[in-house]
């Protein structure tokens, strides 16, 4: 009888095998099962993020129209920091200050610190684009706001995730489309903005996703109605296109991934490479 080993000599050619081989066929024994909601749930950190990027680009076109000043979004914008500082801590209990060791007075000084240099710099930020094109500019800002939700972290754990680059591609664009507006207090507040909603408004997202998940979802709800507003008094072309983007990807992907799940066939068998699970650093010795 023909047995499964290549150290016994045997009738058989090495590439043999009998009707039992297909035996231990078994198929997609590692894929997952989703849940809609669930999936929907977990789609709400990409319609945040692209919302975030809606909200800073509707905001500086407001500047740059001369609607809305930079003092005015300055102090709005000072004022959501503190409301959302305070909520953090709050919805944290002081777990992570206790574990990072940071003190209120740190975050203060940091505060300070990124306010006064980025006041002090806003001249130069203001003229370090006068030799390019507006629009090469516009395109930069483009390219880089892109890049910012390529990279941005969502909570999956791949290679193309890098929360660092995403963050910088998105202060770039915020310096190329600040050197636009027409004065220097307009950049300083430009970059300031930009730093809130794409650096600590994240931070707030995951931490209410983590331990508020109810009042996550309502967040993101008014945020995206937030962002429609915003953006249908600029263009109502470009705001219906941009809820159906929203819905696209808040319940239409969801659907089209559990729908594809049906189709999935992945094989295992004896024919798998073999996996070492045997802890051999005892060798190595």
């Amino acid at each position: 009888r023909w047995q499964k080993v290549l150290y016994e000599r045997q009738p058989f050619p090495d590439n043999y095998v009998d009707q039992r081989f297909l035996e231990e066929l078994r198929k997609n024994i590692h894929a997952r099962q989703y849940q809609y909601w669930a999936v929907v749930f977990e789609s709400g950190a990409v319609a945040q993020q692209l919302c975030s990027v809606c909200v800073f680009v509707v905001t500086w076109w407001y500047m740059d129209a001369g609607m809305l000043s930079p003092h005015g979004l300055f102090g709005a914008g000072l004022a959501s920091s503190l409301l959302g500082y305070v909520l953090f801590h709050v919805i944290d209990a002081g777990v992570g200050r206790q574990k990072s060791g940071r003190t209120w007075w740190a975050d203060l000084k940091s505060t300070v610190v990124f306010i006064a240099f980025t006041y002090g710099f806003s001249p130069v930020l203001k003229t370090l684009t006068e030799s390019i094109s507006t629009d090469t500019i516009y395109a930069m800002s483009a390219f880089m706001l892109l890049g910012h939700l390529i990279f941005f972290d969502y909570g999956a754990n791949a290679a193309i995730v890098s929360s660092t680059l995403s963050l910088n591609m998105a202060i770039f664009a915020s310096v190329c489309l600040a050197s636009r507006l027409p004065r220097s207090l307009h950049a300083f507040v430009t970059v300031t903005f930009a730093m809130q909603i794409f650096a600590l408004w994240p931070m707030l997202q995951k931490k209410l996703k983590a331990q508020a998940p109810r009042c996550y979802v309502a967040v993101t709800v008014l945020f995206a109605l937030a962002a429609l507003a915003g953006l249908t008094s600029v263009s109502s072309v470009g705001a219906v296109l941009f809820a159906l983007l929203l819905l696209s990807i808040s319940c239409l992907c969801p659907y089209c991934l559990i729908r594809l799940q049906l189709f999935k066939d992945n094989i295992h068998g004896p024919w798998d490479e073999a996996e070492i699970k045997e802890d051999l650093s005892r060798f190595l010795m």
